[in-house]
C-alpha cells in the first residue's frame, strides 16, 4: 500500500533497519556499533572502529593486525591514479572533487566486484588521496604511505612528510571515529541507494562523496574556523555574536538539523581538542574558542528563546582539525576520510539482505493538456 503523505526531505520517514548506529536528536545520544559515541571514539583507533562497523564486533590483537596490513595494502595509488589526482590539483579543483574522481578510478587494479575488497579498498585510499592533492597543490611530491604507520598517522605524514607527534595523531583518531557514522544522514543514504541497484561499492562511495560536497552536509567546519580566527583576532566574542545576531545572521557551529540539544559528538571533540591544546595554547586559540561558545551560547538563548540552538560537531571539529595540522581546505575532505568506513559499512549491511530502495513521488503537475501540433504553437 502506497502512504500517499508527502514528507519533503524524507524527514521522519524510516527506510531500512541498521545495526550500525542510532542517534537520538532528543536526548542528545549517538550510539556507534553499540557504544555511546563518546566511549568509542575516546577508546578505539580508526582501524578499530571500521571493524566494529563491518564485522559487528571489536577484533582480537591478531584480528587487528590482520585488518591493519589489509589497509594497507590497499592504501597505494596507482600512477593512472596519480594523473587524476594530479590535473584536479592543478586545475584547482576543490579538494572534495579529487577525492571523488580519485576514488572512481581506484577500482583500477582491483576487483571491485568483490563487496569486501572495494569497501577496504575505499576506505584505505582515502586519505591517500586527499594527501596526494594536497601535496600537488603545493607544488610538491607526494609522499608514499608507511606501512608501519596507523591510519590517521599515515594521513598526517602523507601531508608533510614528517612524522605526527602522538597528540595530533590521537586528536585525528579521534576525530576520525567520531564521524564515523550518524544514521542515515543524506551520503549514507545515497551510498545504500547505490548499492540497491546491484551496483559496485566504488560507485556508492564516488555518489556519498559527492552528495557530502554539498555545503548543506559537510561544508560548514571550514566557515566555522574562519570565524573563530576572526573572533580570536579581534578579542570580542561578545562584540561578535552581537553584530551578527543583530544583523540577522546565523553563527556558524550552532544547531543541527537532528538534535535539539548539544551534539553528542561535539562533547566528544572538545575534549579531544581541550586534550591537545593542553600546554600548547601559547597564543590562547582555544580559550577563545571555549568563551566563544560560552557567549554564543548565551546569546542565541536570548535572541532565538523559542529555537534550542546548541553545540553542534562542526563548532569542535574546526578547533581540533586546525590544531592538529589539517588545512582548512581539507576539513570536508577530512570528514569524508572518517565517514568512508561508515559509507562501506552501511553498503556491505544493504546487500546483506538487499532490496531496491525505490520511493515514490507525489504528481501536482496537470493533468489536462492537450497536444497542440508545432505548426500551431
Amino acid at each position: 500500500m502506497t502512504d500517499d503523505t508527502v514528507r519533503p526531505g524524507l524527514e521522519g520517514v524510516t527506510v531500512a533497519e541498521t545495526r550500525l548506529s542510532r542517534v537520538d536528536g532528543e536526548a542528545g545520544e549517538l550510539l556507534v556499533g553499540g557504544y555511546p559515541v563518546e566511549t568509542l571514539a575516546g577508546n578505539a583507533s580508526f582501524e578499530e572502529a571500521v571493524y566494529l562497523l563491518f564485522e559487528d564486533r571489536l577484533p582480537t590483537g591478531r584480528e587487528l593486525d590482520r585488518f591493519r596490513s589489509e589497509l594497507a595494502a590497499h592504501r597505494t595509488l596507482d600512477e593512472e591514479v596519480h594523473g587524476v589526482v594530479r590535473r584536479a590539483a592543478a586545475d584547482g579543483d576543490p579538494a572534495m572533487d579529487a577525492l571523488r574522481m580519485g576514488v572512481a578510478a581506484a577500482s583500477l587494479g582491483i576487483d571491485a566486484e568483490d563487496p569486501r575488497t572495494a569497501a577496504t579498498r575505499v576506505v584505505a585510499v582515502a586519505p591517500t588521496i586527499v594527501a596526494a592533492y594536497w601535496r600537488y597543490r603545493q607544488d610538491e611530491a607526494p609522499i608514499e604511505p608507511d606501512p608501519d604507520l596507523s591510519h590517521a598517522a599515515n594521513y598526517l605524514y602523507m601531508l608533510t612528510g614528517e612524522r605526527p607527534s602522538d597528540a595530533a595523531v590521537r586528536g585525528l583518531e579521534t576525530y576520525l571515529a567520531t564521524v564515523i557514522d550518524h544514521g542515515l544522514n543524506a551520503s549514507t543514504f545515497t551510498a545504500r541507494t547505490v548499492v540497491s541497484t546491484e551496483s559496485d561499492l566504488v560507485s556508492a562511495g564516488t555518489a556519498a562523496i559527492g552528495t557530502l560536497k554539498g555545503p548543506l552536509h559537510g561544508g560548514a567546519p571550514g566557515p566555522v574556523l574562519d570565524m573563530l580566527q576572526s573572533v580570536h583576532e579581534s578579542g570580542d566574542p561578545e562584540g561578535f555574536v552581537r553584530d551578527r545576531l543583530d544583523a540577522g545572521e546565523r553563527l556558524m557551529g550552532f544547531g543541527h538539523r537532528v538534535y535539539r540539544v548539544r551534539d553528542p559528538r561535539a562533547a566528544v571533540l572538545s575534549s579531544a581538542a581541550e586534550r591537545f591544546y593542553a600546554g600548547t595554547d601559547e597564543d590562547g586559540f582555544y580559550e577563545t574558542v571555549e568563551q566563544f561558545e560560552s557567549v554564543a551560547l548565551d546569546a542565541l538563548a536570548e535572541h532565538k528563546p523559542d529555537r534550542r540552538l546548541a553545540t553542534n560537531v562542526e563548532f569542535y571539529t574546526a578547533a581540533l582539525l586546525h590544531g592538529v595540522g589539517i588545512p582548512r581546505d581539507l576539513f570536508t575532505a577530512t570528514f569524508a576520510v572518517g565517514r568512508a568506513g561508515g559509507w562501506m559499512a552501511h553498503c556491505l549491511e544493504q546487500l546483506d539482505d538487499n532490496r531496491l530502495i525505490r520511493p515514490v513521488s507525489a504528481y501536482v503537475g496537470a493533468t489536462d493538456r492537450e497536444w497542440t501540433p508545432v505548426a500551431e504553437r
